[in-house]
């Protein structure tokens, strides 16, 4: 079986590494590491295709040391202990151990904490490449001990170099292809930002092209190959939160264009529109409430219409609600209300409900005082009994609910003003 372009691509040294060039600059402590050949445990996290991998064999090679490569996806408890006794074997020959694992996020919190020692006792140097955030998806205890280097994804200039050197290179496809401008540009934007995707779509193209009984790569026989566009998005991880976050703050911050761009990339991306829906219903209450309460409406029924029509159809649905809760006037007054008291429910513990307040369904339970004293507010003027506390009694009444002067709420809290004087004037709070 041929060995894939992107595998016989990999540089050999750090001078045909393609990409991160902050990351990479002269005095940067990964390119002192590579030219003293000394590297230190660390965590590469980026997105696939960004050269964590190359990376992590770059160092290992320039330091001359003994390299073993782990997945956490088939490896556990019992590889790290073997990993540990290795590396003691290496200090005993006067030697170290470099130890690469990748998708080292998916290590449970015991298979972490398996790495501790090793890493304490210098008997392995860690080099662990993650595409999640290693903030959430790492123990604190790993992270301390661990130095964290991000990497971006490539740049088109970054792909367009790699793929030059594809057609360059006599391990790639020099002396056998050549390729349009045109056909490199689309590959780039394809790849986006992923420097493996982009040499395998070279890789497909070529053979299309060949196929065809010509050497030039051109646009079409890119187009081909990719089949559909293809867009960086993981349903369960950092990028897909980073999206959902930026949908919701848009339609926060009032840009119905900006909310309208995140969602198409949400569904673009491959993202559950269901999980769109409810986000969008949280928006409605969180961020709009009661400025404008048929926000909430449009919301569920815009998931009750996706849920009826499907896609793409149904997408229309969502971009409505989108755009409409991103115009709608905002307010987060219930929000904080009810996180406020939350507050108290958990400072007051469990307060027993006032007689007068308490349900009175049969003779014993008014008998025992249950609705005593009740005020019945649709037989006091505006429906309101002023001066009454809803609270547990000996529980100073709080004022959570502030509305504000947008929207619907500007007339709710015109009525508030009114009811409190009345409160005042009765004595009340």
């Amino acid at each position: 079986m041929r060995t894939p372009l992107a595998e016989r691509l990999r540089p050999r040294t750090l001078a045909e590494f393609v990409g991160q060039k902050s990351l990479l600059a002269a005095d940067a402590p990964l390119r002192v590491a590579y030219q003293r050949g000394h590297p230190y445990p660390m965590i590469l996290y980026g997105p696939p295709g960004s050269g964590k991998t190359t990376l992590a064999r770059l160092l290992a090679q320039a330091s001359g040391e003994e390299f073993v490569a782990l997945s956490a996806l088939s490896s556990g408890v019992r590889e790290l202990k073997d990993l540990e006794e290795r590396g003691r074997q290496a200090r005993e020959r006067g030697r170290g151990l470099i130890a690469f694992i990748d998708e080292i996020h998916r290590y449970t919190r015991a298979q972490q904490d398996a790495l501790l020692r090793p890493l304490e006792e210098g008997s392995v140097v860690l080099i662990g490449a993650t595409t999640e955030n290693p903030a959430f998806a790492l123990t604190a205890a790993i992270l301390s001990r661990l130095r964290l280097h991000i990497l971006e994804p490539l740049t088109e200039q970054d792909l367009i170099a790699l793929l030059h050197r594809a057609l360059e290179a006599p391990e790639g496809l020099a002396s056998v292809f050549t390729a349009s401008d045109e056909a490199l540009a689309f590959v780039a934007e394809l790849a986006d930002g992923d420097g493996r995707r982009a040499l395998t779509l070279l890789e497909m193209a070529a053979e299309l092209a060949e196929e065809a009984g010509t050497g030039l790569i051109e646009e079409p026989h890119v187009r081909r190959a990719a089949g559909t566009r293809y867009r960086r998005f993981d349903k369960g991880g950092d990028l897909f939160y980073d999206q959902i976050s930026a949908l919701h703050k848009a339609v926060r911050g009032s840009s119905p264009d900006g909310a309208l761009y995140w969602l198409a990339r949400l569904l673009d991306g491959g993202c559950d529109p269901r999980y769109v829906a409810r986000r969008l219903v949280r928006a409605a209450s969180e961020d709009i409430g009661n400025a404008d309460p048929r926000a909430l409406t449009i919301a569920l029924d815009a998931w009750q219409a996706f849920d009826r029509l499907g896609r793409p159809e149904g997408d229309l649905a969502l971009a409505h609600a989108a755009a409409y809760l991103a115009s709608a006037p905002k307010s987060n007054a219930v929000y904080r209300a009810f996180q406020a008291a939350l507050r108290d429910v958990q400072t007051h513990g469990t307060q027993p409900v006032p007689a007068h307040l308490r349900n009175a369904p049969t003779k014993l339970a008014r008998s025992l005082g249950h609705g005593r004293d009740y005020r019945y507010p649709h037989d006091e003027p505006e429906a309101y009994a002023a001066g009454v506390s809803y609270f547990p009694d000996g529980m100073k009444p709080a004022v959570y609910y502030e509305p504000t002067d947008r929207g619907l709420e500007g007339r709710i809290k015109e009525r508030f003003m009114r009811l409190r004087t009345r409160d005042r004037e009765e004595g009340g709070s």
